[in-house]
């Protein structure tokens, strides 16, 4: 096999990583354990309509499961409060709906980078161009700490401009836009979003490290 086809081989190694790791953050986020951890943050910002933090807890758990179960919006649609009003809104309903669909989308995407990723390992390794592979996954290292300090810095300069932008991306019109006394606002403020997009970086800079670290040595031998 030509040296330039093995080289393009890892550049896709290195392009494709930083996703594969922001989206194994956001896969590992999209699980009740880290909301239960993130409600009993002591300053977390208090519901002021009145949610206990079991209340959170209870509501926020089907919440976060819908986004990657197999379930279609039926299981958020019967949810009701105690009264026998309904948990969601139409609006917010329509929301999640729009939501769900672009988490499984990014999930299948994310899995299948994975996918390719091993390919091309095996491929390089079968070729005995470890070097090459090792080079492809030390620049992903690096990628994927640049990209994340860009992120952390917009988050920590203007966060709120970074999250509308982002909705803008991914959903129509304003169909992202609540009240303060929905039910999706009551259980994931601004700030559960904020240190969403700090625990995804984190992960992010920590992983992109490891992988300078580790394929940095492996170059030197």
């Amino acid at each position: 096999m030509k040296t330039v086809i093995k080289k393009s081989m890892a550049s896709i190694i290195t392009l494709l990583l930083p996703f594969i790791t922001l989206m194994t953050a956001v896969r590992i986020l999209i699980t009740p354990v880290l909301a239960k951890i993130e409600y009993q943050i002591p300053d977390f910002p208090e519901d002021k309509f009145g949610f206990s933090l079991q209340e959170r807890l209870k509501w926020s758990a089907p919440s976060i499961k819908y986004l990657v179960n197999s379930e279609d919006i039926a299981y958020l649609r019967e949810l009701k409060f105690e009264d026998g009003t309904s948990t969601y809104n139409d609006r917010e309903l329509s929301h999640m709906v729009d939501v769900k669909a672009l988490v499984q989308i990014m999930i299948k995407v994310w899995l299948a980078s994975i996918a390719l990723i091993l390919f091309l390992v095996i491929l390089l390794d079968s070729y005995k161009a470890r070097d090459i592979m090792y080079k492809g996954f030390y620049w992903g290292g690096w990628l994927s700490i640049g990209f994340v300090l860009a992120m952390l810095l917009f988050v920590a300069i203007n966060f709120n401009q970074l999250f509308t932008w982002f909705h803008y991306a991914f959903f129509e019109g304003d169909t992202w836009l609540f009240y303060e006394s929905d039910t999706l606002i009551r259980l994931f403020p601004l700030r559960f979003w904020q240190d969403a997009f700090i625990f995804v970086g984190s992960f992010t800079i920590v992983v992109g490290l490891l992988f300078v670290l580790v394929f940095r040595s492996k170059r030197l031998k």
